[in-house]
This record gives structure tokens, sequence and C-alpha cells, in this order.
């Protein structure tokens, strides 16, 4: 993959401040960020925020080890999956409302290979991926528990999967070299980035029947990232010179945003209280800081 980033504590108030979004052929929409800190950390990239405001993703200590984590107001918890390496696990994203359930990955301290996990409780359970999968990923999940994510199959490439009552089904957009899967709402609507002929990344939001592509304009890269029960899709996409951009597509408009004064910033998960979390740094290599926006 050619991302800039990775797929994908106290909460400060050290800078709260407001920026404008561009779009073509769009009203103006005020973006309100405020950053988010985690004690003893040196890179945080949050992937997902539920309607209760807990927040999770990962992040690296001072050591450069990755943990997952859990943020809720002022509690951190740290997400280590028993079976993985050291510095593997990875929070992706949670439920929007109940029990906090977080899907995410690890590299496993066995195969060497990446495996998918569900935590609720306290309690891990592998997400395997479907038959013929090596290296698994989970990506997302909603209320009713089907999760969504991407795997590689033998051959390396790349494709995504639902997983919804203990059945998968496997997501490829159609003449897609790659497909991931990265958000899933209440009703089932899926977010998706894949590979195009051109090795440009595009993004698709798929309703169980069809893949409508939803690219943000102007990009060369456009990697949709989560979407709520509204259809708000929140992006991170890349312009021609390698940089790294916001966007949310709301009511049908694409909104581009920066964190103030930063050199990259993606925007991750979303919620339904329009709450947006992300990462900003000064390169796309990292090392990111994390935000809340709202808009």
């Amino acid at each position: 993959m050619k991302r800039s980033k990775s797929i994908l504590c106290a909460l400060g108030l050290f800078l709260v401040c407001v920026c404008l979004a561009t779009a073509a052929d769009a009203p103006t929409i005020t973006f309100k960020f405020k950053t988010v800190k985690i004690p003893g950390s040196t890179s945080v990239e949050p992937g997902g925020i539920n309607n209760a405001g807990v927040s999770v993703g990962l992040y690296l200590d001072t050591a450069g080890v990755q943990h997952g984590y859990i943020l809720d107001g002022k509690k951190l918890t740290t997400l280590n999956d028993p079976k993985g390496t050291a510095g593997s696990t990875a929070g992706s994203n949670l439920n929007p409302d109940g029990a906090v359930s977080v899907v995410g990955y690890y590299v496993s301290s066995k195969t060497g290979d990446a495996v998918g996990f569900l935590y609720k409780g306290g309690k891990y359970t592998d997400i395997t991926g479907p038959k013929g999968a090596v290296n698994v990923y989970g990506a997302a999940v909603n209320d009713s528990g089907s999760v969504v994510g991407y795997y590689t199959d033998t051959a390396g490439l790349y494709h995504g999967f639902l997983l919804k009552k203990g059945k998968y089904t496997t997501l490829n957009v159609p003449n897609a070299a790659d497909t991931f899967a990265t958000g899933i709402n209440k009703s089932g609507s899926i977010t998706l980035y894949w590979l195009n002929e051109s090795d440009a990344y595009e993004s698709s939001v798929y309703n169980g029947k069809t893949y409508k592509t939803i690219n943000v304009p102007g990009a060369a890269d456009s990697y949709a990232l989560d979407l709520n029960a509204a259809g708000d899709v929140t992006y991170e996409w890349q312009d021609s010179t390698g940089a790294i951009h916001g966007a949310l597509l709301h009511a049908a408009k694409y909104y581009k945003f920066n964190y103030p004064k930063a050199a990259d910033t993606y925007g991750g998960g979303i919620n339904d209280k329009d709450e947006i979390v992300g990462g900003y740094g000064s390169s796309g290599s990292g090392p990111f800081s994390a935000f809340e926006a709202t808009y």
C-alpha cells in the first residue's frame, strides 16, 4: 500500500481553535478542534468515536511500543492482545451505542500474520476472516455486532469482508485491484476504499447491492474511513504532492479540512453527534497527534 499513515489519557484542551472548511459548490461548515492527549505517548492515531464520546485507536509509548487504546473521558484502557507480539496491537473502531465493543488487529506471536480481534468486557475474540485469508484486519463494528475489515489472500491481494451473524461475505469493488472495507453503520451501509487500474485509490459506499463511488473532489487518492447513521463519511485524502488532508461528506456535499498549522491531517472516526476524531502531524510518516472536532 502507498498510504502515508497506518490503517487503520487525559483529554486535553491545550489548543482549541476554529478553521473554515472549503469545498467546491458547498456552503461553509465550521470545524471546531481540540487536542487529545494520552500520557506517555509519542504518537496517537484515533480510529473511532462513539455517541458517548468514547474513542479508540493506537498510540506509541516513550519506548516506541505500539498499543491499542480506549479513552473514556480521563480513563485510559490500554489494549494488548495476549496472542500478539509486543507492540503489534491496534484499535480500529467501536460500536456507536451500548456496551463498548472494539475491533482492531494484532500480529500473531505464533504465525507472524495479522489477526483481527473483537474486544468486549475485557475479553479478546479472534476475527480470522474468510477461508483462505492470511492477514486479517478488523476495521469497524456496529451495534448489531456486524464487523467489517479487510484481508490478504495467498497471492497478497486485499479484499474487504463483512462478518454478520457468524458468516463471512467477501467484498470486492468491481474492477478494483485491492479492496478495503473500513466502516459500517447501523443500517449496514459500508465504506470502502480501493485501488484502481491507474494505481490510485478511490472510495465507495456499499448498500448491500451496489457500490457508489464517493471520491473527494480534486483528490489524487481518496480513502473513506468511517460513516455514521446519517451517512456522513470521513476521509483521509492526498493531493498531487502527497500531502494528507481530512474531508467530510455531509448531506451530499464535500468539505475539506486541515487541523490548523498542521502539514498533514486525516479524518478518522465519526459518530451521530457531529463529532470526528482524527490525527495531524508535520509529515505523513508521523508522529501524529490526536484531535476531536465538531461540525
